[in-house]
């Protein structure tokens, strides 16, 4: 069901068109390799050192609507599943007008994971504060950490580490799959286009782009 905080959410044409930029960090493989397939594997692994990234079989979606489907679809990649966006729609009521909100992603997220580890966290405001912030961090770093990705669902334009622009509008669901500097910048998995399939962007900015909206973390 609709609730205030956590919008409804559409990618429409011109917001993907209003993207900007290209890859900024590593690039998300398209295709993998059986061993791949068998489970989910780790680009970089250093929690020691404040930075890990996921392997994501990354898949573009397939029309303007499918946002939310297909950000989770690359979520659930990193552990291995590989799950048919049309199935993934059916059961979170996508349609030419979107996904609803977060909290219709979260029970996909939990279903197929097995594990009721998933839960929507909202950020209320117009723009994050220190405390919403913070907790984004730590949820991402303990997320990725579990080898899990966070799915968000994000709104407006934000400006990735490498100072280009990405705008969604009428807003949009994208993967984190990695971070860096204790999580004080984190990698985006992002199904709007392939040409700039992955990007990295600080946690400020991440956490003001979710503002009145909303992610979900295990």
């Amino acid at each position: 069901m609709r609730t205030d905080l956590l919008r409804k959410t559409v990618l429409t044409a011109a917001g993907v068109a209003a993207t900007a930029g290209g890859i900024a960090g590593p690039a998300i493989a398209a295709q993998a390799t059986p061993a791949e397939k068998a489970a989910s594997s780790v680009t970089t692994d250093r929690k020691g050192h404040g930075e890990r990234e996921l392997n994501v079989r990354y898949e573009a979606q397939p029309n303007f609507y499918y946002c939310g489907p297909a950000a989770t679809r690359n979520a659930l990649s990193v552990q291995g599943k590989d799950i048919n966006v049309d199935a993934m729609a059916k059961e979170m009521g996508t349609t030419e007008a979107g996904t609803n909100s977060i909290n219709d992603i979260t029970p996909v997220l939990n279903k197929e994971t097995g594990k009721n580890v998933y839960k929507s966290v909202e950020i209320r405001d117009n723009k994050a504060d220190d405390k919403q912030t913070d907790k984004l961090r730590v949820d991402i770093v303990r997320t990725v950490d579990d080898g899990r990705a966070v799915v968000a669902n994000i709104a407006g334009t934000a400006t990735d580490t490498d100072g280009n622009t990405h705008s969604f509008e009428g807003g949009h669901y994208i993967s984190v799959i990695g971070y860096r500097d204790d999580g004080h910048t984190v990698t985006i998995a992002d199904s709007a286009d392939p040409n700039m399939a992955s990007y990295r962007m600080s946690v400020d900015n991440l956490a003001d782009w979710i503002a009145t909206r909303g992610y979900t973390a295990s």
